[in-house]
Parts: structure tokens; C-alpha cells; sequence
């Protein structure tokens, strides 16, 4: 397909520049997380409604979406996709709530069930703080950061069935969308306290991210909590 002529010329795109898509220097992602959090990003976007659009630009869109998609195109399931030491994982978007900065857990008198660290205080509720590495069997002290990337240490509020979670990661890459039918078997040489735990493996960019399973990782957590 040709390039479409697009109608945010004129709009400042510094989220290509310095932001998620450029290189990463802007000093409001430490804040945000992501661009499409940040102010500036908004007021772009409403720029961007209220900007008129060509017939030209409206008759290549319309040519494009009557193609059909392929087996590649039909990104039908979306993820959160994090790191814990070396390894990059997700788990579906559906199941969390809230992403939340990182804090210390305060531990629980006579608990101290493996994957249980303590409590958590976000916004004045409190949240059972479970390491995904202990249960995992993931090394939390190994990895870091790609080349020119910031490091988002942060917690992952996620809701299994009537009981939310706080789940510390080392890093957050973000939602990534990716045709199910493109999920892959894990490889044999991952370590086995993590590979029960996977339903596949998907290739992003230079990432091989490894696909949790839901209701492992749920019943494993509500297991730990008892």
C-alpha cells in the first residue's frame, strides 16, 4: 500500500522524537510510563479531531480497510507485557486493573508462604504484594535494561476472580496486540519452574516474550494467599 497522506501534519509528535517511539529522553516518562498518559499527547489528539480531512486521505483509508486481512494482520488478543530479571513475560490485559509505582511490601507476622511478600498500600488500599519471580522460579536480581531504555520498575494490580493482587516487576514494556495464532511453543531450554507456567511464546521485535497462563498464575497466587 502506498503511504497515506496524513492529516496531522502541523501537529508537534515529540512522542516520536523523545518520547515511547523516539529515544526515550523525554524527562516526563519517568512520570507517565507511556506518551499516551502525558497532557501533551491529549491535546494532540484533540487537535488532531478537530482538524479537517481530505477527500483524498478518506478515499485511501477506505481502500485500505476493504482489503482483506490476513492470518498476520488479525491481531486479536491483546497483553501486558513485563519483565521479572531476565525474562520477559505477559499475561492478557483483561485481568488488570492498575498500574501503580513500585513500593516496599510490609511483611506479615507468621506468613511466609513462598511468593508472599507482605502488603502494599496503594492509594490507601491495601494489596497482598506477590513475587512472580519466587513463584516462577525467576532469578529477580538478573537482566536489564535494552540499550537507550529507561527502567520502569512498577507494580501490576491485577484482579483473579474476587481478589486483587500487586505483583512487583523489574521493568513495563506495555499493552502489545498479536494474532493468537501466531503464539508459539516455548523452548525446551527454559527452566522448568517457569515452562509450566507458559501457554506459548511470541516474538516481538527483538523480544521473545514468554505468554503466562492465566489460570495457573491465578490459582497459583490464590493458592499462596490461603
Amino acid at each position: 500500500m502506498s503511504t497515506l497522506t496524513s492529516p496531522t501534519a502541523g501537529i508537534r509528535d515529540c512522542w516520536n522524537v523523545i518520547g515511547v517511539n523516539g529515544d526515550q529522553s523525554c524527562d516526563k516518562l519517568q512520570q507517565y510510563v507511556h506518551c499516551r498518559n502525558c497532557e501533551v499527547y491529549a491535546a494532540a489528539a484533540q487537535q488532531n479531531l478537530q482538524r479537517a480531512v481530505g477527500d483524498n486521505y478518506k478515499k485511501e483509508w477506505a481502500a485500505h480497510f476493504r482489503q482483506a486481512a490476513s492470518d498476520e494482520q488479525q491481531q486479536d488478543s491483546s497483553c501486558l507485557v513485563f519483565r521479572i530479571g531476565r525474562e520477559w513475560l505477559s499475561l492478557p490485559t483483561r485481568i488488570f486493573v492498575s498500574v501503580a509505582p513500585i513500593a516496599s511490601p510490609h511483611r506479615l507476622p507468621h506468613r511466609s508462604a513462598l511468593g508472599l511478600s507482605g502488603i502494599v498500600n496503594v492509594g490507601g488500599t491495601l494489596y497482598p504484594c506477590m513475587s512472580l519471580a519466587d513463584l516462577l522460579g525467576v532469578d529477580a536480581s538478573e537482566g536489564e535494561a535494552a540499550a537507550h531504555r529507561h527502567t520502569f520498575a512498577r507494580l501490576l494490580l491485577m484482579q483473579w476472580e474476587d481478589q486483587a493482587y500487586a505483583l512487583p516487576v523489574a521493568d513495563l514494556h506495555g499493552i502489545l496486540r498479536y494474532a493468537s495464532g501466531a503464539v508459539q511453543a516455548p523452548a525446551a531450554t527454559i527452566n522448568k519452574g517457569l515452562s509450566r507456567f507458559l501457554s506459548g511464546v511470541i516474538t516481538h521485535q527483538d523480544m521473545r516474550i514468554g505468554v503466562l497462563d492465566e489460570a495457573l498464575i491465578g490459582y497459583q497466587l490464590a493458592r499462596t494467599l490461603r
